[in-house]
C-alpha cells in the first residue's frame, strides 16, 4: 500500500499549506504531489490579512516541508502563474532532499514511474513562462499565443514559435511502460470533468468561446498511452460546475485538485487502488 496526498494550485496561500502540513503530520503519507501554481499569484497583491513573506520558496515552502517530523517524498512541478525565475531556488531544495522537482522528467516511486510535466495550452493570462503551443500555433478566440505576453526567464524563439505539448510528451514518454505510470500535468485534459471554465454565454467578436479549455496534446496523450493515473489543476472552478473532481479516460484514473474556494481541496489516493480515491476541502 502507498498512500499518496496530491493538493494543487494553493498560490501561495499560507492558510493552505498549513493545512496540508496538518495532514501530512496526522496521517503520515508515503508520497505527496504539488501540481503547479504553487507560489504567490503572479502580478496580484497578497491579502491584506496574510502575513507579507519576503521569499516565499526559500522563507516559508521550504522550511515548511524540510522540518516537518514526517518527511514523505514530494514530488512538484510549477504552474502557469508561477514565475519560471523561482525554479533555482526549486532546484537548490531538490539539491537539498528537501523534494523532487520532476518537470519535463521520470522518477520511480515503489516500482512506478512518476513523470512530471509544467506546460499548459493558451491562456488569457500574460506570464507565458509555462506556456505552449498545444497540437499546432492555433490559439482559442480571447488566449494570448505564448509569442507575446512576458516571460520571467529568456527562452529561445524557436523553442517559443514552434514547441507543443503533443511533440514534449512522446519525447518525454518515448519507450516508456506507461501501465502503472503516474503523471502529474498542470494542465488538465480537453473535454473532461476538470477543464471545464466558467465560460457559458460568452463571445469575443461574436465567437463564442468554448466552455473546455484544457489541452488536446494531453487528452489524446492520455488515450494513445494509458498512464494509470494522471493528476491535474489548473481550472479552479471545473469540480464546481461538472460536479465531479475525477474522471476515466479508458483505464486511465484522472483526478483534479483545483478548488475555486478558500479552501486546500485534498485528494488521497492509493495507486494500487485508485478508484478508491477520495477529495476533502480542508479549511
Amino acid at each position: 500500500m502507498t498512500t499518496c496526498f496530491f493538493a494543487s494550485d494553493l498560490h501561495g496561500r499560507p492558510a493552505r499549506y498549513r493545512a496540508l502540513f496538518s495532514a501530512i503530520d496526522r496521517e503520515r503519507p508515503d508520497a505527496v504531489f504539488l501540481g503547479g501554481d504553487l507560489l504567490p499569484s503572479f502580478g496580484f497583491a497578497r491579502p491584506a490579512e496574510e502575513e507579507p513573506i519576503d521569499d516565499f520558496v526559500r522563507d516559508f515552502l521550504v522550511p515548511g516541508f524540510r522540518d516537518r517530523p514526517v518527511k514523505p517524498r514530494v514530488f512538484l512541478i510549477l504552474g502557469n502563474d508561477d514565475p519560471r525565475a523561482e525554479e533555482p531556488g526549486i532546484l537548490d531544495a531538490q539539491a537539498a532532499g528537501v523534494w523532487e522537482y520532476v518537470h519535463d522528467r521520470a522518477v520511480d516511486l515503489d516500482g512506478r514511474r512518476v513523470f512530471g510535466y509544467a506546460y499548459v495550452n493558451p491562456t488569457p493570462f500574460g506570464l507565458k513562462d509555462w506556456e505552449r503551443y498545444d497540437v499546432s500555433r492555433y490559439v482559442d478566440p480571447g488566449c494570448i499565443s505564448p509569442e507575446e505576453g512576458q516571460r520571467s526567464v529568456p527562452v529561445r524563439g524557436n523553442e517559443i514559435r514552434y514547441a507543443t505539448i503533443a511533440g514534449d510528451l512522446e519525447r518525454l514518454a518515448d519507450g516508456e511502460d506507461l501501465d502503472d505510470a503516474i503523471f502529474l500535468f498542470h494542465a488538465p485534459p480537453y473535454r473532461t470533468n476538470l477543464d471545464r471554465a466558467a465560460l457559458d454565454g460568452k463571445r469575443i467578436d461574436h465567437v463564442p468561446l468554448d466552455v473546455h479549455v484544457g489541452s488536446i496534446a494531453i487528452q489524446r496523450f492520455i488515450e494513445a498511452r494509458q498512464p494509470l493515473v494522471t493528476l491535474h489543476g489548473h481550472i479552479h472552478e471545473s469540480a464546481r460546475i461538472t460536479g465531479d473532481w475525477r474522471d476515466r479516460i479508458g483505464r486511465t484514473h484522472l483526478f483534479g485538485a483545483a478548488h475555486h474556494g478558500s479552501e486546500l481541496a485534498l485528494v488521497r489516493f492509493d495507486p494500487a487502488e485508485p478508484e478508491k480515491a477520495t477529495r476533502e476541502l480542508l479549511p
